[in-house]
């Protein structure tokens, strides 16, 4: 298992202990190699552990402005029927192991099949979390756990969620999911717990360190199908964006009004 350490390498000042006069001197030369060590980045400084470069990443005291807004374009036209890559790299990213009850387990994402009753075509298509821009779930949380950031992605905090699933009775997409169970093997970037609310979250964990991209979408790309298209919805340069301006994209329950950060396309 790999870890990232985080070493202070502006410490520049000398310990000092009055009571004992006991001096304790900052190896200058171990903390520059440190410093040099940490720009270069992979550095394995023991068995196990490694130094990650970080330059890219967002600072954990910088905040969130609504400079982005992170949506994703899905093109229902090359996604396929019988291909859940999204949903197993979403899964595996996330740690939602199977508990057994398929019923109750989570899902941040998952494949829908629409039927044309007419013609008998199939439309396969990924629903998760729409990251709208005004959120019901949002509006009907009693203790604000349920929130959107600057930058349009909407997150569970679940340390103040109370489980009152208020959130997923609002949700017209049945993007949430409960947990009912005590959870184990949890990974670091993607905290749950029982009783609580959680749904997609776009990969907040990836776009704060700067990878700008979701597993899903990796995924996808990575199967040669190119369905899904991660990027900021505020750059007009953006690959999404140009996607946007050149084939356009519709909003599910468009009639909602709620700007959704998620749109289709072949629909």
């Amino acid at each position: 298992m790999r870890y990232k350490l985080e070493i202070d390498t502006n410490i520049d000042h000398v310990l000092n202990d009055s009571s004992d006069d006991v001096v304790y001197e900052v190896d200058l030369e171990r903390r520059n190699f440190l410093r040099n060590a940490a720009l270069v980045g992979g550095l394995t400084i023991a068995p196990g552990v490694m130094l990650y470069q970080t330059a890219h990443a967002k600072p954990d005291d910088e905040p969130v402005t609504d400079k982005h807004r992170w949506g994703m374009l899905i093109d229902t036209n090359v996604c396929q029927e019988d291909c859940d890559a999204c949903v197993t790299a979403c899964n595996e990213e996330h740690g939602l192991w199977d508990l057994g009850r398929p019923k109750t387990d989570a899902q941040w994402i998952r494949k829908l099949n629409i039927k044309d009753k007419l013609t008998g075509h199939v439309t396969s298509l990924p629903m998760m979390c729409q990251h709208c821009e005004h959120p019901p779930c949002v509006d009907v949380c009693p203790t604000r756990a349920s929130f959107k950031r600057a930058d349009g992605i909407v997150l569970v905090n679940p340390h103040t969620c109370i489980g009152c699933r208020y959130c997923m009775m609002a949700c017209p997409y049945k993007a949430r999911s409960f947990i009912h169970e005590p959870l184990v093997d949890q990974l670091p970037h993607a905290p749950r717990g029982k009783g609580c609310v959680e749904s997609c979250t776009l990969c907040v964990h990836k776009v704060d360190r700067g990878d700008n991209n979701t597993a899903c979408a990796e995924a996808c790309a990575k199967d040669g199908h190119q369905a899904l298209l991660f990027g900021d919805l505020n750059d007009p340069n953006s690959e999404i964006s140009k996607q946007l301006e050149k084939h356009g994209g519709v909003q599910i329950r468009a009639d909602l009004n709620l700007n959704t950060g998620v749109r289709y396309s072949g629909l």
